[in-house]
């Protein structure tokens, strides 16, 4: 693993392509990130753009930490093999990846969501330890919302 790349992997629930239509519905991250919310188009395709907005007022529709995304990939899983979403950071802080696969595994799936971010004009030696745990802790947290709102159904 890479000093600045936190990965977490969750099974889930669901058959891969439920999970992928959940997960790369950039609109539902808004339940499970903290303090977010995402202004994007309806459905995303590849070469969309969208803002997520973090910060304590985000919600209520005020500006907060702009985290600007492109959709770089967007391959929905098969029955046999693993679907790939991959959104570039275009910043104006954060720039890097963040990646959702979906691999099936019969009636459900693992969600590997791995994020691969630097601080725009600093250091990566610095940052990464830091954005490493603080992502890891923010993915393992979503990961555990979204399944914990699928036992809620």
């Amino acid at each position: 693993m890479r000093s600045g790349r936190a990965e977490v992997r969750r099974e889930l629930p669901l058959a891969a392509h439920e999970a992928w239509d959940l997960l790369t519905d950039v609109h539902n991250h808004a339940r499970w990130v903290p303090l977010t919310r995402v202004d994007a188009p309806q459905r995303l395709t590849l070469g969309d753009a969208f803002t997520a907005w973090t910060g304590p007022f985000a919600r209520a529709g005020l500006p907060g930490f702009a985290d600007r995304m492109v959709v770089d990939r967007f391959d929905p899983p098969t029955t046999t093999s693993p679907g790939r979403a991959t959104f570039r950071k275009l910043g104006p802080v954060l720039l890097g990846t963040a990646e959702v696969i979906v691999v099936p595994e019969g009636e459900a799936c693992v969600v590997r969501w791995v994020e691969d971010v630097h601080v725009r004009g600093l250091p990566r030696r610095l940052t990464d330890p830091v954005l490493r745990r603080a992502l890891g802790a923010m993915l393992r947290l979503v990961l555990r919302r979204v399944h914990a709102e699928l036992d809620a159904r």
